[in-house]
């Protein structure tokens, strides 16, 4: 079997990719992430991922600034599009 991490989707990028969540192979460099999505879902990017914040194994991250980490097989990534506070 592969090495996979697994990403959950919540909000716009749910219904975007259909999917709560899925396994995406690993290891993976953070700052490829989105292009990883973009081939799989092609214009999620500046639709979705361009709003979003990231979490990699509960800890916000930022694609620009930590882009050198690597996503490790069993981490845990989650896309959370901006809450709007009321």
């Amino acid at each position: 079997m592969s090495e996979t991490f697994t990403i959950h989707y919540f909000a716009t990028a749910s219904q975007y990719t259909s999917k709560n969540t899925e396994l995406l192979p690993a290891p993976l460099k953070l700052s490829a992430l989105f292009g990883e999505l973009e081939q799989r879902y092609p214009g999620i990017t500046p639709k979705v991922l361009s709003t979003c914040g990231v979490s990699l194994d509960g800890e916000y991250v930022d694609i620009q600034e930590d882009g050198d980490i690597i996503i490790q097989a069993g981490s845990e990534v989650a896309v959370i599009p901006p809450v709007s506070s009321g």
